[in-house]
């Protein structure tokens, strides 16, 4: 026999110095400040996370946008609203290339700035001068503007719902020039002057018509603009009836109170709506989200409806990878993941936590590929036996229930190495913060304990997920290694492609910097 004290050092020199203290005190890797930006724009929402506050947040990807070229600013910007589906970040990486870049603000701006929420987000990051300057610019302005410009008449109503700022707020800092006579009347309504109403556009003639007790068609308006009417059965009706998708998944429980769904023909409707591919895509919704509405409905919901959920997460999760061999999936149940995904907001924090969304990757990757194992871990590994024939929504909640200790990331590995077992792909899906199997060894001991499975499964490959904004991983970059950020099912795509080969040497930085600007 070899001798092994030997080979077991030898095997340890291949594994790289540790060259950090992550978050929670443990021995970690620096992200290159490429995949630090990439992976604070892909998961930063810019509140308070389990580890780091808002602010430290903001300095770090501000920090991280000066260490790279403006090119990979805006690159990063386009990936994580396009793909990423992320709001704050990519308006901030927009407001930072104002300043740094002007002719790239303007060739990605359409690309970043792609509804009325993502405007306000951008103005307001410009002006409150977290970037270097107060004030729009003549470069930003002129964006705005051809942003104004470029809408209908009905779409800046419908954008008008919003503040802090408002698009009113906006119209008076960038002085649009109105390019007919019903815009400018359309402009001074909203700033509250006194208009003839045959001036103005018709979906606003219809509203002020609404107003006043034309009640007979609901206007095609954002109903926020008329919660504050009284409105019959039939009114909620007609909302239901022409309701956004996103509108739809978050206002079930409103639309049961007001009677929508004793008529069958809306339940159809809704329900056919929450079933639809296209709708799904084009509403860009975050898997999370699709459980956050499931475990919300209340009673007065129909079961048809809950079902509906459940087939748009499997739409929604279409493109988790189907992998050929076998694969492990970890998702961490520590008690840091028990934060808020998205961080705290004083009056806005999301009920889904870090947990529920790792919970849900792993039930979609078991429910993918059958022959998974689900090695859900904490300070060790939890004791769970989950079917792939159960929803994805009930694996998502019992795997979500179990846990709450330290965080050991090493320790679905140790598993598997004290089995020796074989396999082809091991996905991690955590916060990265490990820190009790901190140790004096070399590297860490995520880096020893996938160094150890590698040796007998040559061909593996191992992929961190990581949901939170830190810069540190457990295990450093590497032809065998991915580390990558987010959670949106554009994820998924990533490891797909990695698991089959296709991504380059740089993986998601390269995958980020292939982005044509």
């Amino acid at each position: 026999m070899a001798n092994t004290t030997l080979f077991r050092s030898l095997m340890g020199a291949l594994i790289p110095k540790a060259d950090a203290i992550n978050e929670a005190g443990g021995p970690a890797y620096s992200l290159s400040p490429e995949q630090a930006l990439a992976q604070f724009a892909s998961t930063g929402c810019l509140n308070t996370t389990f580890y780091a506050t808002d602010a430290v947040q903001l300095d770090r990807v501000t920090t991280l946008a000066e260490r790279v070229s403006t090119a990979f600013v805006a690159k990063t910007a386009v990936y994580c609203r396009e793909r990423g589906y992320m709001k704050d970040m990519p308006a901030l990486l927009l407001a930072i290339l104002s300043r740094r870049e002007s002719v790239l603000m303007d060739r990605i701006f359409d690309r970043v700035v792609d509804s009325p929420r993502m405007l306000r987000t951008f103005v307001q990051i410009v002006r409150s001068g977290a970037t270097g300057r107060k004030s729009l610019g003549s470069a930003p302005r002129r964006c705005v503007r051809r942003w104004l410009d470029q809408r209908t008449d009905a779409a800046i109503f419908a954008a008008s719902v919003g503040n802090d700022p408002s698009l009113v707020d906006v119209v008076r800092m960038v002085h649009p020039k109105p390019a007919t006579p019903v815009r400018e009347a359309l402009y001074a309504y909203l700033m509250g002057r006194t208009i003839a109403t045959d001036r103005l556009p018709p979906i606003v003639r219809e509203f002020e018509a609404y107003k006043t007790g034309d009640r007979t068609q609901v206007p095609d308006v954002p109903f926020q603009m008329l919660t504050s009417l009284e409105l019959d059965t039939n009114a909620w009706c007609d909302i239901a009836r022409r309701a956004s998708w996103q509108a739809t998944r978050m206002n079930l429980n409103t639309f049961a109170r007001h009677g929508v769904f004793a008529r069958r023909e809306l339940v159809d409707i809704v329900a056919a709506r929450l079933r639809d591919e296209s709708e799904i895509r084009r509403a860009r919704v975050f898997p999370y989200q699709l459980l956050a509405a499931y475990r919300s409905v209340d009673d007065a919901v129909p079961s048809e409806l809950r079902r509906a959920l459940e087939d748009a997460m499997e739409a929604a999760i279409a493109n988790v990878p189907s992998i050929d061999g076998q694969v492990y999936v970890c998702p961490d149940v520590s008690g840091s993941m028990r934060s808020p995904i998205t961080g705290a907001r004083r009056g806005a924090t999301t009920t889904m936590r870090c947990v529920d969304v790792a919970a849900l990757v792993s039930a979609a990757v078991l429910r993918r590929n059958p022959d998974a194992e689900v090695l859900p871990f904490d300070d060790g590994v939890e004791s769970l036996r989950l079917s792939p024939r159960d929803s994805v929504m009930t694996n998502a909640e019992r795997l979500a229930a179990v846990g709450g200790g330290g965080t050991r990331v090493s320790a679905p590995l140790a598993v598997l190495n004290s089995r020796k077992a074989s396999g082809d792909l091991v996905i991690v899906v955590s916060d990265n913060e490990s820190w009790v199997d901190a140790s004096t060894g070399r590297g860490t001991a995520t880096m020893r304990e996938w160094n150890r499975f590698r040796a007998r499964n040559p061909r593996a490959r191992l992929v961190l997920i990581d949901l939170q904004p830190y810069s540190t991983t457990q295990a450093s970059e590497r032809s065998d290694i991915l580390n990558v950020g987010g959670f949106s099912d554009q994820v998924f795509d990533i490891v797909a492609d990695f698991a089959a080969g296709r991504l380059n040497a740089d993986h998601w930085v390269g995958e980020i910097d292939a982005i044509a600007v």
